[in-house]
């Protein structure tokens, strides 16, 4: 047997270069465009990409055919020590070529780029050439999905087993599975997620966006990353045809993928059963008509303008993909508290969207409701159901205490930012945004807004979030924990 106190070192680094190789091919992709518009910036990507390929192959030829062997330890130390490779070699084609000269400002463009935040610190997007523009919506669209999961529909093949990379990846609530075999179910997510791209990108090019704009857009909204190709993101497009393309593509990017894979299949009571997406239905719906109202009242727009433009601004900020149209902080100031709210509340489990995810906001509702009746009928045994499953106590345990570290993380993450030199107001919205993945905060931070003029060490600290987000804060956290180093 095996010593399982000791972990399994070969079958990560496996792993993390099969990662870096994949990245390092994905690089070449921006090429063609740095040739068509001969932007000058395709020795950068080339250069960048053999450089990963190499580091990539190293460690996956290195540990070949030694054991590979994979346990929930090796799981999250793969994602964690993944992620961080994948954002240092994805930082080489900003740096290289000079584009982003500062490596906090290259670092922090890749993070909020691979955790699908969209926080820029660039402050003219479209002098930017076209190749390494291309790389930065790219770097959205892998981390939209997670190219981990990529990978565990390929590791199968390679003798390599998935479902502990999946649960570190994926570590959310989730009530429905599409498939039992992890490797089937990573392709249809793929292909779901492929094929979505594909139809935004025709849609954006019919209704008008050149073909560049198109595939970009196309791109980040998926991931619910919210780059764009232009200095006012999509309110350089006065087109109505594209708002409602983007509104309708960014709430199906916050759906669970299992809801989106019983539409495709046109099984619709199976979708409508899901609690989960009632409430991202009804939540959305009663919002955006509710800011409709505020903006129809506050501006002179007429009704159809104010509908269209505030539930924009909803679907973008609850889905976190942080596109803007307009900037919403001149609005009431009822309209900024209610969208630093929802910062908070991210989309569906199972979506590509950040933040803390509605179904862990469902189950403490129904939960916290549920206390009082407890409190009334002390001797009752009165299980929280979902659906018509009964939620089982650990999984309710686990979103509790998510919640409170959540919050823990967010007041302290507040606390230093404040004490790193920002106002109280832009702090509280650059430490939500980041650790909800969001994008555009609020104060100095606001839609219209970069985060370049921030201090390095604010920067720093903002990474950080992004990535304990991205991660739903257990799986970076745990390595922090002396149970995980001691585990057999």
């Amino acid at each position: 047997m095996p010593n399982r106190t000791m972990i399994n070192f070969n079958a990560i680094f496996h792993i993390v270069g099969i990662l870096l190789i994949m990245v390092g091919f994905l690089m070449f992709m921006p090429v063609a465009f740095s040739l068509y518009y001969d932007s000058g910036d395709e020795r950068s990507l080339i250069l960048a990409g053999l450089i990963t390929l190499g580091a990539g192959s190293v460690a996956y030829f290195s540990t070949r055919g030694k054991d590979q062997s994979i346990h929930k330890r090796e799981g999250y130390l793969v994602v964690t020590m993944g992620w961080l490779f994948m954002l240092l070699f994805s930082t080489l084609p900003y740096i290289i070529g000079g584009h982003i000269p500062h490596l906090t400002n290259a670092f922090f463009e890749t993070v909020s780029g691979m955790t699908t935040t969209g926080a820029t610190i660039m402050e003219d997007i479209e002098a930017t050439p076209k190749g390494i523009l291309f790389w930065r919506s790219m770097t959205q669209w892998i981390g939209g999905m997670g190219i981990i999961v990529l990978t565990i529909a390929i590791l199968p093949l390679l003798g390599i087993g998935g479902i502990e990379l999946f649960v570190a990846e994926a570590p959310g609530p989730t009530s429905d599975k599409i498939h039992p075999r992890i490797k089937h179910t990573a392709r249809v997510l793929w292909v779901i997620y492929v094929s979505l791209t594909a139809i935004l990108c025709v849609l954006l090019y019919l209704e008008g966006m050149n073909f560049y704009d198109a595939i970009n857009h196309a791109l980040t909204t998926m991931a619910t990353g919210g780059f764009s190709t232009r200095n006012a993101s999509i309110g350089y497009f006065e087109n109505p045809g594209i708002h409602y393309t983007l509104i309708l593509f960014m709430f199906l990017a916050g759906v669970n993928y299992t809801v989106i894979y019983y539409l495709v299949r046109f099984d619709l009571k199976k979708v409508w059963k899901n609690e989960e997406f009632r409430g991202y239905v009804i939540i959305v719906s009663l919002i955006a008509l509710l800011v409709s109202f505020l903006v129809w009242e506050e501006t002179t727009y007429n009704m159809e303008k104010s509908f269209r433009i505030a539930t924009f601004h909803v679907v973008s900020i609850i889905t976190t993909t942080g596109y803007v149209i307009e900037d919403y902080t001149i609005w009431k100031t009822s309209i900024t508290a209610l969208f630093f709210i929802l910062l908070f509340a991210g989309a569906s489990a199972g979506s590509t969207s950040g933040g803390i995810k509605l179904i862990r906001h469902v189950v403490f509702l129904k939960n916290s409701i549920l206390e009082f009746k407890r409190l009334l009928h002390p001797k009752a045994i009165i299980r929280l159901k979902m659906g018509k499953e009964i939620v089982p106590a650990r999984i309710l345990t686990h979103i509790l205490v998510f919640l409170l570290i959540y919050l823990g993380i967010f007041v302290i993450g507040t606390i230093v930012v404040c004490g790193l030199g920002s106002d109280l107001v832009t702090s509280m919205g650059a430490v939500a945004t980041s650790l909800g993945n969001v994008g555009p905060g609020i104060g100095d931070l606001g839609p219209v807004h970069t985060f370049a003029n921030l201090n390095n060490a604010t920067k720093w600290v903002l990474m950080f979030l992004m990535l304990l987000g991205r991660l739903e804060l257990f799986t970076i956290l745990v390595l922090f924990t002396p149970y995980f180093w001691k585990a057999k």
